[in-house]
């Protein structure tokens, strides 16, 4: 273990390392004033991905063949500005987890660069991978498995300082600061090991551990979608406060289109491996382009019995991506698809109403066609209940999240 002190010894030490909360509390420091770490300034973005891609090679299916491959991720491109959170959508297999974890470089890419505050990872005169780390952390969907079980819930949380050269102390300091920031009393669950912990409180602990080395951005895949309401709620309101306090960046993953929707600041639609649209969270949700985004929010369950519908929106699952569609790869499943959509692949471009509403689509929707998705039947809060557009306009417009508090609250 990472601690070797006695049992009776070491207990004096953990709740002693309380005293040092203020030397551990140098965490908002930097949501005081300019963060010392900035490297390109408030107009630079914090991440910038271009052409990002991931082949897996699965080999030949015959003694002569050509060789497979699955295309996960096939030329990602996109922005995150500094205090910004990026939302990622999209059905099973699209690539938003391979995404994530080629950001983290967990997975090394084929091709395509990231640049994280306008240096350039692994380049020689960029940022190291060991220090990317350092400044952009993860939090992973399954959150028993994601920690140690011999380790009790502080040696988790300081287990990254200490290894990092942080004295033991101070890691201790640290590591009980940050339970109590996200809601755990030190007292009570510094000792505790995580079988000991519901879902919830496990949850907490990994976004403890993630923060425990002060990153700028916090990577979320799926953190939220193993936990019941009244808990997903209360986490959402934490990720919320820990994001002013701490002046961090958030790329939120999910499958559920209701907390995406609350939580972003824009949303990026992902399918089959490619980026197909990404805009501002009101654009995506109140004026989408792509057929593909206005499927998924269609497929969102309605509390409006007259909003309710028969038919599925989309039918048939996506292609296979080891020999996707030539053209648009959604263009099989597309009710707009037409001959050009089969020869020539689309780009990403702009809204000409909106420059940072980008679709990939050579027959976009508009407010002519009637499908966008607006109106209360879309409107939801992120517990699944019913909401209404006044409601949900104030939280995302309240910069503080208190409005985004006071209605979570209501229904933990």
């Amino acid at each position: 273990m990472l601690f070797r002190a006695k049992k009776q010894d070491r207990s004096k030490t953990v709740h002693g390392a309380a005293t040092h909360d203020g030397e551990a509390l140098r965490l908002l420091d930097r949501a005081n004033g300019p963060d010392p770490r900035d490297r390109g300034g408030p107009a630079q973005p914090m991440l910038i991905v271009k052409d990002l891609q991931k082949h897996y090679d699965i080999g030949r299916s015959t003694l002569r063949g050509p060789r497979s491959v699955v295309r996960a991720v096939d030329g990602v491109s996109f922005d995150v500005a500094k205090g910004e959170t990026l939302g990622i959508v999209g059905e099973s297999g699209c690539g938003k987890s391979t995404t994530a974890r080629l950001l983290m470089h967990l997975v090394e890419p084929d091709a395509g660069s990231v640049i994280f505050d306008g240096e350039e990872v692994s380049d020689v005169r960029g940022i190291s991978v060991r220090d990317l780390r350092r400044n952009m952390q993860m939090v992973f969907q399954d959150s028993y498995a994601s920690l140690n079980p011999r380790l009790t819930l502080a040696d988790s949380i300081a287990f990254g300082p200490a290894v990092s050269g942080m004295p033991r102390a101070q890691a201790l300091a640290r590591a009980l600061t940050l339970l109590r920031m996200v809601g755990l009393d030190p007292e009570s669950y510094a000792q505790r090991y995580p079988h000991e912990l519901s879902g919830g409180q496990r949850q907490r602990v990994n976004i403890a551990r993630a923060l425990a080395m002060g990153p700028r951005v916090l990577i979320l895949d799926e953190s939220v979608s193993a936990l019941d309401k009244s808990v997903e709620a209360q986490v959402l309101n934490l990720l919320r406060e820990l994001k002013r306090d701490l002046g961090l960046t958030y790329i939120f993953i999910s499958h559920d289109l209701n907390v995406v929707q609350y939580i972003s600041d824009r949303v990026m639609v992902m399918y089959l491996g490619q980026v197909v649209e990404s805009g501002p969270v009101d654009r995506i949700y109140g004026a989408t382009r792509h057929p593909y985004t206005a499927a998924l929010l269609s497929s969102r369950p309605s509390m409006d019995p007259r909003k309710r519908v028969a038919q599925p929106p989309l039918s048939g699952d996506p292609p296979n991506p080891i020999n996707p569609p030539s053209g648009c790869r959604f263009r099989t499943r597309c009710p707009r698809a037409q001959e050009r959509c089969a020869s020539e692949a689309p780009m990403l471009a702009a809204a000409p109403d909106h420059d940072a509403h980008l679709t990939a689509c050579h027959f976009p929707l508009t407010a002519a066609d009637g499908v966008a998705p607006t109106g209360a039947a879309f409107l939801h809060d992120a517990t699944g209940r019913g909401g209404n557009g006044a409601d949900h306009a104030t939280v995302n417009a309240n910069g503080d999240g208190h409005a985004a508090k006071r209605l979570l609250r209501l229904q933990a």
